[in-house]
């Protein structure tokens, strides 16, 4: 999980709970924090992180997924090593998923110019000057092979992308998932939790 400054706590949380705790999945993760040093940042939240590991120590091979929130300074040109990284792990074939402003990070950056994508709106990455705009997807989130997207008003859906395209669970428990932190279905529950 990369961590800097006012990096959108709440779009990532569904997913960092369910892959550390397994309650769904039946499988634990270790969750690591990565910053671009070791200085403690704060998200858009208030919450003050000390990142695990330096972006300088991070080798691909070594992870099993690569999680970007958004942040305001993805829309200001910033984190431009984040997204090196994020072409790094989609090189070695490492997932990476990217929600809000990291998809604009991305498109700045090439990646989205040929993967299927999605983000806040179409309108909204080509101020990147991205040459994406044909892989575009209106959808909650977008699976493409290891690159996961998904726009700001979608945490529980990116979260049920990410758990599928990493086979965590049943395509039944995913749309329990989704009923239950989504759409508040009751009928939803005891699927998510049999």
């Amino acid at each position: 999980m990369a961590v800097y400054e006012t990096w959108a706590d709440w779009e990532v949380g569904h997913l960092l709970v369910e892959l550390r705790t397994g309650r769904f999945t039946g499988e634990q993760w270790r969750v690591v924090t990565v910053g671009e040093s070791a200085e403690p940042v704060v998200s858009m939240g208030g919450v003050r992180i000390v990142p695990d590991v330096v972006l300088a120590e991070v080798e691909p091979e070594g992870g099993d997924l690569l999680v970007l929130a958004g942040s305001a300074q993805w829309d200001e040109g910033g984190h431009a090593a984040f997204a090196e990284l994020a072409r790094r792990f989609l090189h070695a074939g490492v997932p990476v998923a990217a929600i809000c402003g990291a998809t604009s990070g991305l498109a700045r950056a090439g990646i989205l110019d040929d993967r299927r994508h999605t983000s806040a709106a179409r309108e909204y990455l080509e101020f990147s000057g991205y040459k994406g705009g044909d892989k575009y997807v209106d959808e909650r989130a977008v699976v493409d092979g290891d690159l996961i997207t998904a726009g700001p008003d979608s945490p529980v859906q990116f979260a049920r992308a990410v758990l599928q395209r990493l086979g965590l669970a049943s395509e039944a428990k995913l749309d329990a998932y989704e009923g239950v932190f989504h759409r508040a279905d009751p009928a939803a529950y005891p699927v998510l939790v049999g």
